[in-house]
Formats: C-alpha cells, sequence, structure tokens
C-alpha cells in the first residue's frame, strides 16, 4: 500500500472514520525536508498494513493544515479514532516516526 492523498474532500472518510491509526504528514513540494520525510512515508505505507499515511500538501489544503495548526512543515500527526494521538514537526529517521505510532 502506498501513502494516499488527503484533502478536504476526503479527509472525513479517510482519516476521520478510518478503522486504522493514520500517519498524516503535512508537507510541500519545495520543502527540503519535506523531501526527506517522503520516502520514509512510502516505506512505512507499504511495510505496515495496520497503519494507513496520508499526505496532506499545505499549499493545495491550507484549510487542513489551518485545522491542524500547521507552522511549520514536515509536520506528521498520528490519528487514532479522529483524535490526535501524537504530532512531531521537522524532519525524522524512520525510528523515531514509528515511535509516534
Amino acid at each position: 500500500m502506498s501513502a494516499i492523498h488527503i484533502g478536504n474532500n476526503n479527509f472525513d472518510g479517510e482519516v476521520l472514520r478510518s478503522s486504522r491509526p493514520v500517519l498524516l504528514d503535512f508537507w510541500a513540494p519545495w520543502c527540503g525536508p519535506c523531501r526527506m520525510v517522503g520516502p520514509i512515508l512510502e516505506e512505512i505505507a507499504a511495510e505496515r498494513p495496520d497503519i494507513k499515511v496520508g499526505k496532506v500538501n499545505v499549499d493545495e489544503e491550507p484549510e487542513l493544515a489551518g485545522r491542524f495548526g500547521v507552522m511549520s512543515i514536515p509536520t506528521l500527526v498520528v490519528m487514532k479514532d479522529g483524535k490526535i494521538v501524537n504530532q512531531a514537526v521537522g524532519s525524522r529517521p524512520k525510528s523515531q516516526i514509528l515511535a509516534l505510532l
């Protein structure tokens, strides 16, 4: 499985009503640290079918970024049962991202 694009149109179904924990990546194509984290998140999406990985492009979805109070990117948010259970800002190695879950 690979990371899915999350926007206002699919946020409720893919994130809030997800039966699995969701790891959201708030990112932008011009962000260097975001480009470093991207492949790690794709690996996690492929290796962990128990987790849903979603990517929110902050340039395309400013309303969602605002809803989560995103001020810096990359911002990673872990949601379970529609609630935020963990969050981190900045580029991180895979082991630290997995520890958020």
